[in-house]
């Protein structure tokens, strides 16, 4: 359920608060520093969360943070490699679509996997949003499959 303030919030807010959980996250793997210390230096110390839905952010981090082996877990299937052989940028994405698309069910899944695969585009290699575009379309089909068969 969200609260009465994310409502409030516009599509560019939500927009803003998923590119910076990328770098939050890249930042988190590659540092291994407390997710809540990662959180703390976006909301303190950098100007990317000026126009985005803090709280967003926050539950992103937190709930990808806490359920990274369920997310890994549900990865594993959908690779021809292992987890952690994902490019960082790659994995962030792919964390957070997946959380969005197993603890956010107010989301449609093609908005998931469509801001997925602009995350990829803005952050990742070349080609990887085709990679991430792929992988969760696949998820969603396990995930969402009553919403998927439900679609017009």
């Amino acid at each position: 359920m969200m609260s009465p303030q994310t409502q409030s919030f516009s599509k560019h807010a939500r927009v803003r608060a998923r590119r910076s959980a990328v770098q939050a996250l890249y930042q988190w793997h590659m540092t291994q520093i407390p997710i809540i210390d990662v959180i703390t230096e976006f909301e303190n110390e950098r100007t990317e969360l000026k126009k985005a839905d803090k709280e967003y952010f926050r539950d992103l981090l937190q709930g990808t943070a806490q359920q990274t082996m369920v997310l890994d877990d549900q990865l594993g299937p959908l690779l021809d490699r292992p987890v952690k052989e994902l490019d960082p940028v790659e994995r962030a994405v792919l964390h957070i679509g997946l959380y969005e698309l197993l603890f956010r069910s107010e989301l449609p899944w093609r908005v998931v996997i469509n801001e997925s695969v602009e995350l990829a585009k803005m952050f990742g290699a070349e080609q990887s949003y085709k990679f991430i575009n792929s992988v969760l379309d696949r998820a969603a089909h396990v995930i969402r499959s009553d919403e998927i068969t439900r679609a017009p």
